[in-house]
Order: structure tokens, then C-alpha cells, then sequence
């Protein structure tokens, strides 16, 4: 009857498949490795790094930037260098330079302090059987500083044009005088202006700018502009040429020509050279008082030097000292005769 009992559909022998030894420790090693794995620890990723991710392609690109930065760095020191060397090398010539003209003035103040009894007056050169000898001395090498010496010359030029003017002025004058009888005061005029205004505009405005640019007198350059100012002034109305004021103008020159063609011309001639001389009165004029702002001088300056040069002059002090000794004298006598 047992064997009844028993299930046909049954294996004889419960086996269960799972239960193989291959199986059950791949399936063990499976779930202890799916269990411990981490995709993102530390240690996978050392042992991934130099399979999956190219380091000498990511190190290598960036090797150019500091390169760069290296060289620009470079060239701009060396550029700064070059700057800082040319500023020094222009400093250096600068200084040079002024020690030059320090040394120039130096000496040239040292050769008027040691010279000054030994030079003679070269000006004006005359003859030395001449009875009348010079009065002045002039040299614009030795006094004048080379940066001041063009301005100068160019002032003695222009007084040596307004003398040649004036004696010019003389000549037309004589030829309107011959030409019209009753213009003799304009002829003697002309001699007067000739020979007042040829020495005095030489002292009165010549000298004082050669004396300024010689020695950077403030003095001297303010009593040039006060006496050259109306120098301009007597151009113009020289060139205007106001009838029986001894001048050759243009209004003289113009009258005369239906009476003499060629008075006229020479007239006229002279009415220009004076022309001449207004403009370039004007613009030398303009010229010194640039040059005189470069110098430093100053009003107070002047001043300062105007009393120093009151104070210390001989003829000044000699004044002073009779005008004392006579009111002494007067007072002493007036208290006597008390």
C-alpha cells in the first residue's frame, strides 16, 4: 500500500537546484559584491584614473598661458628700463647744460670783476687820431648770454636803421624845403630830431636793453619799456607825417605830389623806412618783454635795485653829504647867532 501512497508526479529524489554548490557561492559572491560596490569611492576611482581619463592631454594644453604671461612680463620691464634710462640720460644733459652757462656766467662775471679798469671803450669806433674817443663799452660775445645775444643785436640793428631814418628824413626834408619855400621849419625840425634823437634813443633805449640782458637787471628793463614805449609812439606819428613837425610822412609826401613827382617819391621813400620802423619797434618790443618774463625779474626787484644803486652811488652820496654839511653849518650858525 506504500507504494500507492506515494505521489507519482513527485521526483524520487527531492532535489532542489538552487541548492548546487556552484550556484549557491556565485550567487553569494553576487550579493557580498553588489552589496559593497560604490561607483563614486575613492578607491574605484584610483584604480579607473588611468583608464578612462587622458591626464597627459589635460596637463599639456594650459603650458602655453604661463609662457605668455612670462614674456609680456619681460617686455614691459625691459620697456620701463628703456623709459627709465632715457629720463636719466635727458637729465643729465639738462644738467649738464646749466652747469655750462653757470660756468659761463661765472666767468663772465669774474673777467668784468678783474678787467674792469683794463677794457677801454671800443664804441663808438673811431679813429685813433679822432679828437672825440669812444664812449662805451660794447661786446656782445663776452656780455650778452648766448640766448639773449640774437634779441640784442637785433635791437642795435634797429637803432642803427632809425639813425640812417632820421638822417634820411633830413634829405627829404631839404628836398620839400627846395621844392616849396614856406616848409623850411619842417627842415629845421629835421636837423633837430637828427641830431637829438640819434644819441638820445641810443642811451635812453638801447643801452638800458643792453645793460638788461647783460647783467638781468629788472631796472634796467622797466626803464627800457617806460622810454620805448613812447619810442613806438614817435615812429608812428613820424610815419603819419603831421605838416611843420619836421617829419617826412606819409600826409607831407602825399601833399606834394601835384606840386614835385619827385619830392614826393623821396618823400614817400622816408615815410616808408619810418613805417618800417613803427612795426619794428613793435614786434622787438614784444620780443624783449617775452625774453623778460623768462628772466625772473619783477617790479619789487627793480625797485630793490634802484635803491641799492641810489645808495651806493658815489655822486649821489656826495650830494647827500654836502646837503648835510650845509644845513649843519646852517643850524650851527643860527644858533650862535641866538
Amino acid at each position: 500500500m506504500s507504494g500507492f501512497d506515494s505521489n507519482p508526479f513527485v521526483d524520487p529524489v527531492d532535489v532542489n537546484p538552487f541548492q548546487d554548490p556552484s550556484i549557491t557561492q556565485a550567487t553569494s559572491g553576487a550579493a557580498e559584491n553588489n552589496g559593497e560596490f560604490n561607483p563614486f569611492s575613492a578607491i574605484d576611482m584610483g584604480n579607473h584614473t588611468g583608464t578612462t581619463i587622458p591626464v597627459s592631454g589635460s596637463s599639456s594644453q594650459p603650458a602655453v598661458l604661463p609662457t605668455s604671461v612670462e614674456q609680456s612680463a619681460q617686455a614691459s620691464a625691459a620697456a620701463g628700463q628703456a623709459d627709465l634710462i632715457r629720463q636719466q640720460e635727458e637729465l643729465e644733459r639738462k644738467a649738464a647744460e646749466l652747469e655750462r652757462k653757470e660756468q659761463e656766467l661765472q666767468n663772465r662775471a669774474a673777467g668784468r670783476a678783474t678787467n674792469t679798469g683794463a677794457k677801454e671803450n671800443n664804441w663808438p669806433p673811431l679813429p685813433k687820431f679822432f679828437p672825440v674817443n669812444p664812449c662805451f663799452y660794447q661786446d656782445f660775445e663776452e656780455d650778452i648770454p648766448e640766448e639773449y645775444r640774437r634779441i640784442c643785436k637785433r635791437m642795435y640793428y634797429l637803432w642803427m636803421f632809425h639813425s640812417a631814418t632820421l638822417f634820411l628824413n633830413v634829405m627829404a626834408c631839404l628836398a620839400y624845403f627846395t621844392a616849396d619855400a614856406q616848409n623850411g621849419v619842417d627842415f629845421g625840425l629835421s636837423i633837430l630830431w637828427f641830431l637829438l634823437f640819434t644819441p638820445v634813443s641810443f642811451i635812453c633805449w638801447y643801452r638800458p636793453v643792453y645793460k638788461a640782458f647783460r647783467s638781468d637787471s629788472s631796472f634796467s628793463f622797466f626803464f627800457f619799456f617806460f622810454v620805448f614805449f613812447f619810442q613806438v609812439a614817435v615812429y608812428i606819428i613820424q610815419c603819419v607825417g603831421i605838416p611843420k613837425w619836421g617829419n617826412s610822412g606819409w600826409i607831407a609826401s602825399i601833399s606834394m605830389i601835384r606840386i614835385n613827382l619827385a619830392v614826393a617819391v623821396v618823400m614817400m621813400v622816408v615815410a616808408g623806412f619810418f613805417t618800417v620802423n613803427a612795426c619794428l619797434g613793435v614786434i622787438l618790443l614784444k620780443m624783449v618783454h617775452s625774453k623778460y618774463r623768462r628772466t625772473g625779474a619783477s617790479f619789487s626787484k627793480a625797485q630793490q635795485e634802484f635803491s641799492q644803486g641810489v645808495l651806493t652811488s658815489r655822486t649821489v652820496q656826495n650830494v647827500a653829504a654836502g646837503a648835510a654839511t650845509s644845513a649843519a653849518q646852517g643850524a650851527f650858525g643860527r644858533s650862535q647867532g641866538n
